[in-house]
């Protein structure tokens, strides 16, 4: 019996790598010559910087052009600031310091 699906087309397993573009690997384009340093928190590497929601400026850098919070595999922050830092932009949202959105509706 064939194993194909009706159309003609061939299942994705069978290519190598499983169908993935990169050669199936997690790191793209089969992970040659790929090597990302391990980011650290800037929070644990300097104990002088705060969180506070009232620091807009310093929040920016957190948020993406369309108002999202950055996660912290993007930002290198370790979870525990990750959490702090959601807190404040939610915090300061909430007072109207950071907007929600940058998109108008009119």
């Amino acid at each position: 019996m064939d194993n194909r699906r009706p159309g003609g087309s061939s299942s994705a397993g069978s290519r190598p790598g499983g169908g993935r573009p990169g050669g199936g690997r997690p790191g793209g384009a089969g992970g040659r010559g790929r090597f990302m340093r391990k980011r650290v928190c800037r929070f644990c590497k300097n104990e002088g910087v705060k969180i506070d929601y009232k620091d807009a400026k310093a929040l920016r850098p957190y948020l993406t052009e369309r108002g999202r919070i950055m996660p912290s595999r993007i930002t290198g922050t370790c979870a525990k600031h990750q959490r702090a830092i959601s807190t404040a932009i939610k915090r300061a949202r909430n007072i109207a310091i950071i907007p929600y959105t940058t998109i108008s509706m009119g």
